[in-house]
């Protein structure tokens, strides 16, 4: 059972401090099942001045440096509350703040938090959205969630919204922007995509050519493909879970590694002839493409998700493309945990999941099939297209 977690926010001030830790105390000796977390803030001089040294304003400045700080209070807190949400179920779980009477003006923090548990209903989903799904920057007002809030309302500011999508893709969120009455036009003239596959030039001609023959010689549909864009990095832990989960599947696959990190000992040498790494990049459309691939394990980008979803691999992806849309499978669904580590275990069962689920295979096929249509002459992207020039120019 979890405990709960009581985030204390005192005056650093010797007598506020010292009164604050025997509530604590107290607390925690009528009942052992809280957790307490004190919150010590260092004041910008010294807490040792002499009577005659102080300021007769001290106490308006404890006020005054308490609201100037709310925003770094504020991401502490956030990141103590997404800890405790994520840990098993030994631990403690955040349900509220003690605050100094100096400490009041933190109370809208509190407050923001209040309803993090819940699921939410946004326009365009049409299904509830729990809060753990959500990126962390929606939940720090003072760090980026402003940015994102102004920047999306300036959407309204524009003649119309051109969205990388087609509207069988996404049919419940396109009408949504109809419903609000209030939008610019929607234009969804996706997919919008690379499948030349362009050569790229950190990838040279041998390398590819090398990466291409393997996958010929590989049966259908066997191959689970491991790719995560250019900011898809990963320390010595992750590489190591990652190569046991992927030998512990006993799928065969074709895993792009952009770090020079070790592999566990003796790995190698275990999957020779069942999987191959590619150290730098991949030629990621043209492996997509190939017959041989069966699943993709990626960083989902929208463009990798796009492609996927053009060329029928299932993939492992996020909240709405898993339990919306059907076309994905969750390596997890609580994105805001904090977590370091994807262990080997669940790289396993990822493995085996998107490589054994013939039901989303077949949904990702038939939207790739529906993707392939709303591009042709007549499709409802291509009808997009004609729209959006007509706006702009004029049918003339």
């Amino acid at each position: 059972m979890k405990k709960a977690e009581l985030i204390f926010i005192p005056v650093l001030r010797i007598s506020h401090l010292v009164s604050t830790l025997e509530f604590a105390k107290c607390l925690i000796d009528h009942d052992d099942r809280l957790f307490i977390t004190i919150l010590s803030m260092k004041f910008p001089f010294n807490t040792a001045i002499t009577n005659d040294q102080s300021r007769p304003s001290s106490k308006n400045y404890f006020a005054l440096f308490i609201e100037k700080n709310i925003p770094n209070i504020k991401n502490i807190v956030t990141d103590i509350i997404v800890s405790s949400n994520s840990n098993n179920s030994g631990s403690s779980q955040v349900v509220g703040l003690v605050l100094d009477f100096f400490c009041l003006f933190v109370i809208d923090v509190g407050t923001e938090f209040r309803k993090l548990d819940l699921e939410s209903l946004i326009p365009g989903i049409f299904i509830p959205v729990p809060s753990s799904v959500l990126p962390l920057v929606l939940f720090k007002k003072y760090n980026g969630y402003t940015t994102y809030m102004k920047l999306a309302q300036r959407f309204r500011d524009t003649k119309g919204i051109i969205v990388n999508t087609f509207t069988e893709l996404e049919q419940y969120a396109l009408n949504s922007f109809l419903d609000d009455g209030q939008t610019p036009l929607v234009y969804p003239i996706g997919l919008v995509l690379d499948l030349k596959g362009q050569h790229n030039l950190a990838l040279n001609w041998a390398q590819q050519d090398s990466i291409m023959k393997w996958l010929d010689a590989q049966p259908p549909l066997s191959m689970v493909f491991l790719c995560f864009g250019s900011m898809g990095s990963f320390g010595p832990t992750q590489v190591k879970e990652m190569a046991l989960g992927l030998e512990s599947s006993g799928h065969r696959f074709l895993w792009s590694l952009r770090t020079s990190t070790s592999m566990p000992e003796g790995f190698l040498d275990r999957i020779k002839g069942k999987g191959m790494i590619c150290r730098g990049w991949a030629p990621q459309v043209e492996v997509l493409a190939h017959k041989a691939i069966g699943g993709f394990v990626s960083h989902c980008a929208w463009n990798s998700t796009l492609e996927s979803l053009w060329y029928g691999v299932p993939i492992h992806n996020a909240f709405r493309m898993v339990k919306e849309l059907g076309l994905a499978m969750e390596l997890g669904l609580d994105y805001r945990s904090g977590r370091d580590l994807v262990t080997d275990n669940e790289i396993k069962r990822a493995v085996r999941r998107v490589i054994g689920d013939n039901e989303v295979r077949k949904k990702v096929k038939e939207m790739g099939e529906m993707a392939r249509k709303a591009v042709m002459d007549g499709g409802s992207s291509f009808r997009s297209f004609g729209q959006l020039i007509k706006d702009m120019i004029g049918s003339n």
